[in-house]
């Protein structure tokens, strides 16, 4: 009987030590989330929902393995919250990475290529972050050749490459516009970067991210990922552009297939796209010539070594506005040249097309780009 007791005792013993636990990180947890988010959302209403642990385990079945989408920096789960596919975030060990990755998503919740935050658990010692749910995946699996072949995935189309190009540009535009202070993500790769059902992409992982303090043009970063450009590799101090180099390793990765580094610089296109584009090439081929080679020479603009020359995010965004808006014009236009059968004047027509409208095409990208984020 007295043992009984004793169990009772140190059982009652070890609940109160555990609530005091989950108090103590709901208070560390929450103090830290507080303070980040005064600071990065001027005191502006987000919201975001808090769950109990209780809640996250049900949805993840005691986080089981079985439900692990991700293991490595972060254990990504696929749960099921209030009749909802959810993607549930873990960092263990982590706690300040974590909140800045959900301070930074729900900074941009407003823009639809970012991942939404829906809401979090701070009673864990690291906090647990719940996201709407990206179901096609990372862009990594749909892009690289090797990936596509192991999961015998379709080839995505160049049209749609392009496309979440340019909503990813957009977000980015929006990043380093938006806020009272310029936010630099530091983590662009084809990782970061997931898709919905509809195959709309849907940028992440803020882990890193930093903003430039009020009164100064650059920062210092503690980390990159992946990518570090030049300057982060000389002195560790960071601007916009830093961004905008890491962007311009991202369109070569969607132009090749592959995971390279510069090596398109004097290269034939032929030589360096990826196949599975050269093999779209049909009616509309030497418009699609011209597009790969358009963004090609924006790639190799957005990575040379000196920061200064590199163009802006909003300059950027305008620029795969207009290429994709060149094989639109393309097409109408070689339509006419077919009826006056004068195909050989096409290039020169089409060019002097896009240059009268490059002025119209500058204001309505940098609006969209800065006045109206959400017209994607």
């Amino acid at each position: 009987m007295r043992w009984s007791w004793f169990m009772l005792y140190h059982f009652f013993i070890k609940r109160i030590e555990e609530r005091e636990e989950r108090e103590r990180a709901f208070y560390e947890n929450g103090s830290l989330l507080l303070e980040r988010l005064i600071v990065c959302c001027n005191a502006k209403p987000i919201p975001i929902r808090t769950f109990s642990p209780q809640q996250l385990l049900l949805a993840t079945n005691n986080f089981s393995s079985s439900e692990q989408l991700v293991i490595g920096f972060s254990i990504w789960y696929k749960g099921s919250l209030e009749g909802r596919i959810v993607l549930i975030k873990r960092l263990d060990g982590l706690a300040n990475l974590a909140i800045n990755d959900l301070v930074i998503s729900a900074q941009m919740s407003g823009h639809s290529n970012v991942l939404k935050p829906i809401g979090c658990c701070l009673h864990t010692p690291s906090p647990i972050f719940v996201f709407e749910f990206p179901a096609n995946g990372f862009l990594a699996d749909r892009i690289y050749v090797t990936r596509v072949t192991e999961l015998q995935h379709q080839p995505m189309g160049w049209e749609r490459r392009l496309k979440i190009a340019r909503q990813i540009a957009h977000a980015l535009s929006y990043l380093h516009t938006a806020f009272p202070r310029p936010v630099i993500h530091m983590s662009i790769h084809m990782r970061s970067i997931l898709l919905d059902e509809h195959d709309v992409p849907k940028l992440s992982n803020f882990y890193y991210s930093v903003s430039i303090p009020e009164g100064e043009t650059d920062v210092e970063a503690h980390r990159a990922f992946y990518v570090n450009a030049p300057e982060f590799k000389a002195s560790r101090k960071v601007t916009e552009k830093f961004d905008v180099y890491c962007f311009g390793q991202l369109l070569l990765h969607l132009l090749t297939g592959k995971d390279i580094h510069n090596r398109a610089q004097g290269s034939c296109i032929n030589e360096i796209v990826d196949p599975a584009i050269l093999a779209e090439d049909g009616e509309g081929g030497v418009s699609l010539e011209h597009q790969l080679q358009a963004v090609v020479d924006l790639a190799l603009t957005c990575t040379v070594e000196d920061p200064q020359r590199r163009p802006t995010m909003v300059d950027v965004t305008k620029q795969l506005r207009q290429i994709e808006r060149f094989a639109e014009t393309g097409e109408v236009l070689l339509g006419n040249l077919q009826n006056l059968k004068l195909h050989e004047s096409f290039e020169e027509h089409a060019s002097a097309s896009s240059k009268r409208n490059a002025s119209s095409d500058e204001i309505q990208a940098v609006n969209e780009a800065s006045e109206r984020p959400l017209e994607v």
